[in-house]
């Protein structure tokens, strides 16, 4: 009866957890899409202008509407205008005809362009058609052919010329007011002036076009008194890129529409409204602003009513509703099976799921909002797919994020124990695997190994492939005067790197020996390593318990002070984080191995770099148990330079990568592992995957300006919509570590920036391993170099050749953009912004270079201990 109300009261406080989440997403999306309130406009439109092409329709493909489409078009624009404005003869036949036969008053257009034998044929073809109608009130002579370039002003006169003289029907051609103040003889040559107010363009803010564009209009009535004016084109985009303060969004269209028809000029104005239906092939001519202009979207829906509230996003409803739906069931089981995290921390997660789902939510309805082009799809499909991997390790970083700030209480929290007495240790045989270290370094890890307070162990010293006598013979001199308890092999041509070395070591391990240990070379290990972790090993089922890595003479260097507070954080929080669930990274140093389990798996593997994590995993899926104990029971150098630790970090993610390929059939299918360690597993490579993700980012983001630059049309893709949630995951996960340092471990803020600063520079370093991996099968160990080296002034840029490279093209791209299109258009500097966040890792890999470079720093003295220049 308890269990059963506590299971109740859990489902209570789950369903409370996730409703409240949903509902509070479901405000925001209402929020930011509150319908806008502009004056009706009640009255009827004098004209469209009309182009009839459908959905997946362009006459640059060849591809037409039929008669009943068009037809379709007509009576659906017939209910609300008397009129409509064409562009052109020959490429719709049929329009002409379809119109008159609904008694709707055409001016009728012939599309001039530089193609001099399709200009006659259209001029022809206008002729014809504009004599045996008499519906057609007027004719127009090309469209913006001057604006484009296309015709020259003495080239459009003689086609002016001579559709006067050959029809009787007003005549004239379309041009925006600046070409007819530009070019006044035009006007000489027209029985009436057609021009297109198109404040957008001009980048004018929506609240003060519609009397801009009436001053344009009355500009032109002052030059020219005489001449009849008619406005062939004026609207607004519900869609395209922002220019100046002109802001292209559907309730700024609605206004405009709104304004200009209810204005008290406007009943007295010859207009056609720019334009009836959504155009999506005018992308390709006009950049992506060109398919928006439309009351009717291309589905020939209307896109907002002339009068009552107009929201920004007609579907946010459906979107929001969506959204909170698919995100329940993770949200609610999130908040029901962390019953021993508090409130808050349930929340948080939960709003992070929701933030996830919303987001992919925006992204899939994108090709509803917007009109795609397969390039665009194409675009989209990989954006959404670096959607997924960014939220799944935003959601995975999250969940660490709140286990550590959140959880009550842990409970596998794995402390030292008491030693056994010396008549019950178990043997252990400690191997040491090195390979061309410095000998000073070696000896001092070996004299600390000497000293431990432990009876019953051995050491193996295991060279391998050093040719420079001068590093391994001191090493086996050192030990023959430890006595025999210290045994030295030097292996010559032995293959295996570092795991070829430790199989060997487990050849010729004694007899006796029940648990194996591993240190690296440069650690100097602390007397009670082994009488504190192992009786830990008195249960059966323990296969490993291993203490944290840490470091030694690092407080004096900055970049050393880097290296130790980055290495840090994982094993202060990490390591916890995953030894809840019996899933550890193992590491190889300062590792217990209990032999039997070792040998039965088969030892260590010598197809991967990454020998220590890839044997920990095979452990666990054979049902051991792991144990992390957070004491710091010996301390290492840190790698020497910047160089050194991209080497490092290069392996592990390369190794990671094998690891990944070879034991992911036991993640995904049938196997001992139960969820949450496959689910540890999987997240800890998709975090190595998240750093490979931003150098595709980076990489996109060049060949997106390189695009935008060359091809400004085809590229105006709003891509700055869809990357800024992936970009603001990206922040929202860089800022979870300073927080985690500050409240875990006692680390000042400027060491907490130098580990968050190393941690984002060796994010180049990391991609690249992480792609070696996928695509090669065997890499080779390199030992990473530990302690000051110090390196000419030329080798400064060698390490960060590539870093330095990235920068300056993400740098010259935006430079680019801002020289060629101006630092005012707001979609200009939203897209250097992305430009910008980019470069930080390349930024932080060169602070770091600088680091490794700054001269070491003198030691503080103890309290009261005085200089002696202070003492003079």
């Amino acid at each position: 009866m308890k269990n059963a109300a506590s299971l109740a009261y859990r489902m209570t406080i789950a369903l409370a957890v996730a409703s409240l989440v949903a509902l509070a997403q479901y405000w925001i999306w209402e929020h930011f899409n509150r319908g806008s309130e502009f004056i009706g406009a009640s009255q009827s439109i004098k004209g469209f202008a009309y182009n009839g092409f459908q959905r997946d329709q362009s006459p640059l493909r060849g591809t037409y509407p039929t008669d009943a489409q068009i037809g379709a078009d007509l009576d659906l624009l017939a209910r609300s205008a008397d009129g409509l404005r064409t562009y052109g003869v020959n490429d719709l036949p049929g329009l002409l005809e379809l119109a008159g036969q609904r008694d709707m008053l055409v001016t009728a257009g012939a599309w001039l362009d530089t193609d001099k034998e399709k200009n006659e044929k259209e001029i022809n073809a206008l002729l014809e058609v504009a004599r045996k109608q008499r519906y057609i009130e007027r004719v127009l002579v090309g469209n913006e052919a001057i604006l484009r370039g296309d015709l020259k002003p003495d080239e459009m006169i003689v086609y002016l010329d001579r559709v006067r003289k050959s029809l009787r029907k007003p005549v004239s051609t379309a041009e925006p007011w600046h070409v007819w103040l530009k070019y006044p003889e035009l006007a000489k040559h027209v029985d009436y002036i057609t021009v297109h107010l198109l404040p957008y363009h001009e980048g004018v803010p929506v609240e003060a076009a519609v009397e801009y564009a009436l001053q344009r209009y009355d500009e032109l009535v002052k030059t020219f008194p005489k001449k009849k004016i008619v406005i062939g084109e004026i609207g607004w985009p519900s869609r395209g890129p922002v220019i100046g303060a002109a802001e292209p969004t559907l309730d700024n269209e609605a206004r405009f529409i709104r304004e200009f028809l209810a204005h008290p000029r406007t009943a007295r104005l010859d207009y056609f409204l720019m334009e009836a239906i959504d155009q999506p092939w005018k992308v390709d001519v006009e950049g992506w602003a060109g398919a928006y202009w439309g009351m009717f979207n291309a589905d020939r829906q209307p896109k907002f009513a002339l009068e009552g509230l107009v929201e920004r996003d007609p579907h946010w409803a459906k979107k929001a509703s969506n959204a909170a739906a698919l995100a329940f069931i993770p949200m609610l089981l999130i908040a029901f099976f962390l019953s021993d995290w508090n409130i808050a921390g349930r929340i948080f997660l939960a709003g992070l799921i929701q933030a996830c789902v919303s987001t992919l939510i925006v992204s899939l309805n994108v090709p509803v909002d917007y009109y795609l082009t397969q390039r665009d799809l194409v675009g989209l499909t990989m954006l959404i797919a670096a959607t997924c991997l960014t939220a799944a390790v935003l959601l995975s970083h999250g969940f660490e994020f709140g286990e550590i700030l959140f959880k009550r209480k842990w409970q596998r929290r794995f402390m030292p124990l008491p030693p056994h007495a010396p008549e019950e240790q178990p043997f252990v045989s400690i191997h040491l695997a090195c390979h061309n270290e410095p000998p000073e370094m070696v000896i001092a890890t070996i004299d600390s190994l000497a000293k431990l307070n432990y009876s019953n162990f051995e050491v193996l010293i295991l060279d391998n492939n050093t040719k420079d006598e001068a590093k391994w013979k001191p090493l086996e001199a050192r030990c023959a005067e430890l006595g025999p308890r210290f045994r030295f092999f030097h292996l010559m041509d032995w293959p295996g790197f570092k795991a070829g070395a430790l199989n060997y070591g487990l050849e010729v391990t004694d007899p006796r020996a029940e648990v194996v240990g591993v240190v690296d070379a440069d650690y100097v290990v602390d007397p009670d390593w082994l009488a504190v972790l192992i009786p830990h090993f008195d249960k059966p089922d323990v296969a490993v318990v291993q203490a944290p890595q840490a470091h030694r003479d690092w407080e004096t260097h900055p970049f050393r002070r880097m290296c130790n507070w980055e290495f840090d954080g994982f094993f202060r929080i990490g390591m916890h984080h995953r030894n809840e669930r019996n899933a550890l990274i193992q590491h190889g140093t300062m590792t217990l191995v209990r032999r039997l389990a070792l040998e039965e798996v088969g030892g260590w593997s010598e197809w991967c770099i990454c020998e220590d994590t890839e044997l920990g995993l095979r452990l666990i899926e054979k049902g051991y148990d792991t144990r992390y104990v957070d004491h710091i029971l010996g301390r290492g150098l840190t790698p020497s330079d910047f160089a050194a630790i991209k080497s490092q970090r290069f392996r592990w993610a390369f190794g990671a990568m094998q690891i990944l390929k070879a034991h992911l059939p036991q993640m995904v299918g049938k196997s001992t592992l139960n969820l949450a360690q496959r689910y540890h597993f999987l997240t800890g490579w998709f975090a190595w995957l998240g750093d490979a993700l931003q150098l595709v980012f980076a990489f996109g983001s060049l060949l997106w300006t390189l695009g935008i630059l060359l091809f400004p049309k085809a590229f105006g893709l709003p891509v700055t919509a869809l990357a800024l949630p992936i970009l603001g995951f990206m922040a929202f996960k860089a800022a979870l570590g300073p927080i985690l340092y500050r409240r875990t471990m006692e680390c000042p803020w400027k060491d907490i920036l130098g580990a968050s600063i190393l941690s984002v520079g060796l994010a180049h370093a990391i991609a690249r391993g992480v792609f070696t991996g996928l695509v090669k099968r065997k890499g080779v160990f390199v030992v990473t170099p530990k302690g000051w080296k110090a390196k000419g002034a030329l080798a400064f840029f060698g390490p960060i050749r590539e870093e330095l490279g990235m920068l300056f093209a993400l740098i010259l791209g935006a430079v680019a953009l801002v020289t060629l299109r101006g630092a005012n258009d707001l979609e200009t500097q939203l897209w250097v912004g992305i430009l910008a966040l980019q470069c930080i890792p390349y930024v932080a890999a060169i602070a770091c270079q600088i680091a490794a470079y700054m001269p070491e720093r003198p030691a503080a003295l103890p309290a009261g201990v005085k200089t002696l220049g202070a003492a003079g």
